[in-house]
């Protein structure tokens, strides 16, 4: 069956994270994706490692798993885009693709002539998406980005972590690189409204995405309880600045998670850990009420949590409709019934692991289902086909 996409032909021209992670969930929906690479090395992720794919007697190939994570379901060509040969060729690639992605410095492309103007010139219907940390203009602009530095401007880190006066306190990067896959999400939304709209106009157009924008995007409530309200958020740990109880416990054998989202809820909940009366305290009859008596209630809570085990929890507030659940390392994740049912851990068979094990692409569609159709390239492993 063809994918949704597989009318669609990408040159990929980035590299690390962000634009990979675009270009990849494009292949994943059937787009043809050429992976250009330096080659002396390729990817700079490539050699992020350990870990390393092992091959079939379990030794340690050159596959780093970072690579693996965002590459997958493309094809790999070594070109030095610093020559005018490679530059020749990379263009007459681009005559004959619909999308171009790239994440140069703001004037890096156009060095090479391969920036939106000089590609939109011969192929006036390219949709040309740039991803940088501060995007194409500001003050910022000339500046490089990383998903660190970024979830730290950007507010991110200011609002993960323990609270003032907790244990650990202080801000925290979140674990994943956040930025990044947000930005390449954004972008894989950007580059296609801008192929619909090529439905009507028959032209392309300049798609800008910011590491920096993003992260200020994707603080969602958290900035607009700022721009609203006035309340420059803070700190909470595993705790929610607008709904209460709804953060983590600790119970008699380790942690969980219980997620209170309204009033009958909060009533429900207070019935299982056997404290009723706090249902009706007029201190948390409502949601506004525990937001603002938060430091009131939770050690209330918690006491009351340290009497059963985690599971006992998990499963009497499961049967009362209490939304709870268990804290999962990334191991229990992936032997997770549910995760398994819903084709989260693929096999995707490479030429040096046929068990090779990737995380599936989370979108489901009826008609066009994402395809695994190839493992994350070798190096050049494709340099005979795009000449």
């Amino acid at each position: 069956m063809m994918g949704a996409l597989s009318h669609l032909k990408v040159l990929d021209l980035s590299r690390i994270l962000a634009g990979p992670w675009a270009s990849q969930i494009l292949g994943d929906l059937g787009a043809e994706v050429i992976k250009v690479e330096n080659p002396e090395g390729g990817d700079d992720t490539r050699h992020w490692g350990p870990p390393y794919m092992p091959d079939e007697q379990g030794r340690d190939t050159d596959e780093s798993a970072y690579f693996m994570c965002a590459n997958r379901n493309k094809r790999s060509i070594r070109v030095d885009m610093r020559t005018a040969q490679g530059q020749a060729r990379l263009r007459k690639l681009a005559t004959d693709c619909d999308v171009v992605i790239e994440n140069f410095k703001v004037g890096g492309a156009a060095r090479y002539g391969l920036d939106y103007a000089s590609l939109a010139a011969i192929n006036p219907g390219i949709v040309y998406c740039s991803i940088t940390g501060f995007g194409q203009t500001g003050p910022l602009a000339s500046r490089p980005g990383y998903d660190f530095l970024v979830q730290a401007m950007g507010g991110l880190m200011s609002v993960t972590g323990a609270a003032d006066g907790e244990p650990g306190a202080g801000p925290q990067k979140v674990g994943v690189a956040l930025t990044d896959i947000m930005t390449g999400l954004y972008a894989v939304i950007g580059i296609q409204a801008a192929l619909a709209e090529r439905e009507k106009s028959g032209l392309g157009q300049h798609v800008d995405l910011a590491l920096l924008d993003v992260t200020a995007a994707t603080l969602a409530n958290q900035a607009t309880n700022y721009l609203v309200g006035g309340l420059n958020p803070t700190r909470l740990g595993n705790a929610h600045p607008n709904i209460v109880p709804y953060q983590s416990f600790v119970a008699r054998d380790g942690h969980l998670i219980v997620a209170v989202g309204n009033d009958g809820q909060f009533r429900r909940y207070c019935d299982v850990i056997g404290a009723p009366e706090l249902a009706e305290d007029t201190r948390f009859l409502t949601n506004r009420d525990r937001v603002k008596n938060r430091d009131a209630l939770a050690p209330l809570l918690q006491a009351k949590m340290l009497e059963r085990d985690k599971d006992e929890w998990i499963a009497l507030l499961e049967a009362a409709n209490v939304p709870a659940g268990p804290i999962n390392t990334v191991a229990e994740v992936f032997a997770e019934p549910q995760i398994q049912a819903r084709g989260m851990q693929v096999n995707v068979p490479h030429p040096q692991n046929s068990e090779l094990q990737l995380v599936g692409n989370p979108i489901k569609l009826s008609r066009t289902p994402v395809a695994y159709r190839s493992p994350p390239p070798m190096l050049g492993e494709h340099d005979g086909d795009y000449q």
